[in-house]
């Protein structure tokens, strides 16, 4: 059985979106509340990390030391400085349904398309608002799903022509599967791929692995599962926090699975230490590169 093993203790309030650049054997991610992105070189184990001005629920690489990164009041491009500061740039203005909102969830297609979810806040208000929407180089964007309450666990098959979305609020907790046109970015005929309450923990942040199989955070119970194509549970890996945030895979052969968590305030951590940290397992399989984005 694979052990999670911590690569940076960082007690995030809530890490998110894991992004492996083999091109710097180095992982980058954020921490919502800190308004920062972070970075850990696997060779020397350092640690960088860069202030962003508002907060990012996700990122994707562009090139060199550009990226897109989904903010609270809109997508900007995000070019990272030697000092630990961010150049932004805003490509689309969130639309948001009200205010008191931010993104949350996102990533790239298989073609470069770089989408992201929206939620509201306060999630004990369990408000319907949310939305994933798609956003190209002009800074265009177009709504996909909506009447979501938190946007969670995007992924795309192996051939991209399947689209994996969850609702990670209690009162959803399910995964959904889409039929994704490659050639318009389009998700359509939505179907349960993992019906509600039906899995240890709620559903966070995902992946897919080389054999097309779904990598599920089990948020509040401290696993990531592994779900078959067909939707069925293959196996489950424990890590050593309740709150697993969202992983991804990378590391030399892209058979490292990297974990984020959420370090949760004004409760009881001293069964759970190490919550807000990161961590590293070896599942047994190898993932896929995650795309950058397509600007042109």
């Amino acid at each position: 059985m694979a052990v999670a093993e911590l690569i940076f203790d960082g007690k995030h309030g809530v890490g998110e979106s894991p992004v492996w650049r083999a091109d710097e054997a180095s992982l980058y991610w954020v921490d919502i509340p800190a308004k920062a992105i972070l970075c850990w070189n696997s060779r020397s184990g350092a640690v960088r990390a860069w202030s962003l001005p508002e907060m990012a629920g996700c990122i994707a690489h562009i090139d060199g030391r550009r990226w897109l990164a989904a903010m609270e009041s809109g997508v900007f491009m995000a070019t990272l400085a030697d000092d630990g500061s961010v150049n932004t740039e805003l490509l689309a203005a969130a639309r948001h349904a009200e205010p008191g909102m931010r993104f949350n969830d996102g990533r790239c297609d298989r073609q470069g398309r770089f989408l992201a979810g929206t939620m509201f806040l306060d999630m004990a208000a369990a408000k319907t608002v949310g939305v994933v929407s798609s956003f190209d180089a002009n800074g265009n964007q177009r709504a996909l799903v909506d009447q979501l309450i938190v946007p969670n666990g995007m992924a795309f098959s192996p051939d991209g022509r399947t689209m994996y979305l969850s609702d990670s609020h209690p009162t959803v907790t399910t995964v959904w599967a889409y039929d994704y046109d490659v050639a318009t970015g389009t998700p359509a005929n939505r179907r349960v791929f993992i019906a509600g309450g039906t899995m240890a923990g709620r559903p966070d942040g995902a992946a897919v692995d080389a054999d097309g199989c779904y990598w599920i955070c089990g948020n509040d119970a401290g696993f990531v599962h592994r779900y078959t194509p067909d939707g069925k549970l293959d196996r489950s890996f424990a890590v050593p926090v309740k709150k697993p945030a969202m992983c991804a895979f990378g590391g030399e052969n892209l058979d490292t699975l990297f974990v984020t968590s959420i370090r949760p305030g004004g409760v009881d951590l001293s069964d759970q230490p190490l919550a807000g940290g990161v961590f590293a397992l070896r599942p047994g399989v190898q993932g896929l590169p995650e795309p950058k984005v397509r600007l042109t």
